[in-house]
């Protein structure tokens, strides 16, 4: 099963180079990561995204905890957060098919960004679900080249995976 973690750290270098190296050294696989600053400069959001069990994943929360730039570790639950990452997807794109793969564009909500003689390059922001879906539906044109950032996730609602105040 896939879990979600969002994890504070400070924001300083090399504390990503800590926190990934901590799933190195444990044989864990991060399926996705991303970085960014927070609505305070100080503080950095990593979200991971990992395939094992519940052991597994309580043993990176409790491994990532002991690090000293990381301020707060939260397993998002399923379903009550909402994530998407962004996907660059270069399509071959001859002039008799481009308007089957505008269709297909139109379709899920996609963004054409660049056009060339010979290809389409399409913006896409969704889940992980739906970026398969249109990655299956473009396969058959002949994709070129696929570039796809990390998951990015946040608690539906109120909830939210704050610092504590000391």
């Amino acid at each position: 099963m896939k879990y979600t973690l969002s994890v504070l750290v400070e924001n300083r270098p090399g504390v990503l180079s800590k926190v990934s190296g901590l799933f190195s050294r444990r044989g864990f696989n991060i399926d996705s990561l991303a970085v960014g600053i927070t609505e305070d400069s100080s503080i950095s959001r990593i979200t991971i995204v990992v395939d094992g069990d519940e052991y597994i994943v309580e043993q990176v929360g409790k491994q990532l905890n002991k690090l000293i730039p990381v301020i707060k570790v939260k397993v998002l639950e399923p379903g009550k957060f909402i994530s998407c990452e962004l996907s660059l997807i270069k399509v071959n794109c001859n002039s008799e098919k481009r308007g089957e793969i505008m269709k297909v564009v139109e379709l899920m909500h996609a963004e054409i960004v660049d056009v060339a003689p010979a290809s389409l390059t399409l913006q896409f922001t969704s889940d992980d679900e739906h970026t398969q879906t249109l990655i299956r539906l473009l396969k058959p044109y002949g994709i070129k080249e696929i570039v796809r950032a990390g998951t990015l996730a946040i608690e539906k609602g109120s909830a939210t995976t704050k610092k504590q105040n000391s």
